[in-house]
């Protein structure tokens, strides 16, 4: 963490979003505000005049738009940048974009002058974990579609389950995690923090890149083979079982963690379910603690478990809470983990070993 001040660069064309934005970093001591730009061509002038640590930068705005403006700043002068989107479908595609071009994190912009609700202390969250995050340009251009992958032709049991979750930086390590697996293995259950209707676009899109079905999940849907799952925003995402399969249920309940949907919730609800024994679970990169109990519990009730290790997470937090206290059983390079995951399930011994040999 730096011993001054997080200085902070506010880019929005809204001067209403450009003050409440800035009103709620002032309220935090260890923030401070160095400037606001109505554009990407006033930021660029910004960014060399202030040398900001963080950027807040909206999608949608004249002469530039946020994409290209990203886009050039992770190739010149990449740094954390916190996106601000709206809630629509077309403002959720273009935040996966911003993402997936390396921007830290994503918030749902505020509608109007009122409806700023409890988007400050996130927004202060996310500002003070990027200054430690690793900030990876991707100006590459969208990967191709992963080799054709032999499908999996072991006898999948109806009991078995994998349960992934992830936050900050999340929604790329689940890309690459679940692009990599065959079709044919068990049933996936995916939590990963991120806002409504921006869940239904991650799981469109990862449905388009997998050689299985990926989709937001619905209450009451059954989690079969050869399916992902992705928690809707604003939800829980929890398993039962029912007489010969899983099924979601989805919640409104309090947030834990902070969260809502959160790991731990779909976590603690497999042990429950009797699903532990049957389970490969694991906890990909984001900030906080959320998951780690939750994979402590599964483990102590029988299933294979896994933490995303250190170097190859944009935020180490919750990995780093679920290996340090006993709840993954090991810590895998991410562009290991589908590796780790199909072996399991071919070989529990294996994949232990896949695990060891890839120790950081």
């Amino acid at each position: 963490m730096l011993q001054r001040p997080i200085r902070v660069l506010v880019v929005d064309d809204s001067a209403v979003v450009r003050r409440l934005v800035s009103d709620a970093l002032r309220a935090d001591p260890d923030i401070e505000v160095v400037g606001t730009a109505v554009d990407p061509y006033a930021a660029r002038d910004k960014i060399q005049e202030l040398n900001p640590d963080v950027l807040t930068l909206d999608l949608e705005m004249p002469r530039m738009d946020g994409l290209t403006f990203l886009r050039i700043l992770m190739e010149q002068r990449p740094l954390p940048v916190i996106i601000m989107s709206s809630l629509t479908q077309r403002g959720s595609t273009q935040a996966l974009e911003a993402l997936r071009l390396g921007a830290f994190d994503v918030l749902a912009k505020p509608g109007g002058p009122y409806s700023f609700g409890d988007l400050g202390p996130q927004l202060i969250g996310r500002i003070k974990a990027s200054v430690g995050a690793r900030i990876r340009s991707r100006v590459t251009p969208p990967p191709a579609p992963p080799p054709q992958r032999r499908p999996f032709t072991s006898l999948t049991a109806a009991r078995q389950v994998i349960l992934l979750g992830a936050s900050t930086g999340g929604t790329e390590a689940l890309r690459e995690v679940l692009t990599h697996l065959p079709k044919g293995l068990p049933g996936i259950a995916v939590v990963q923090h991120i806002p409504p209707v921006f869940s239904k676009a991650f799981a469109d899109r990862l449905c388009q890149q997998c050689d299985f079905e990926v989709r937001e999940a619905k209450d009451g849907d059954r989690l079969d083979p050869g399916l992902a799952l992705i928690a809707p925003g604003n939800f829980h995402m929890l398993l039962r079982w029912q007489s010969d399969h899983y099924q979601v249920r989805l919640s409104d309940g309090p947030q834990i963690w902070h969260q809502r949907p959160a790991v731990d919730l779909l976590f603690k609800s497999a042990v429950e379910c009797g699903a532990a024994p049957h389970a490969v679970a694991g906890v990909l990169t984001g900030m906080g603690k959320d998951g780690a109990e939750g994979l402590l519990r599964l483990r102590q009730a029988g299933a294979t478990t896994f933490a995303q290790d250190e170097a190859t997470s944009v935020v180490y937090g919750m990995p780093k809470a679920a290996f340090e206290n006993g709840g993954a059983q090991q810590q895998i390079p991410l562009n290991r983990a589908a590796e780790f995951i199909i072996h399991h399930h071919e070989t529990p011994a294996r994949a232990t070993h896949l695990a060891h040999a890839h120790q950081p």
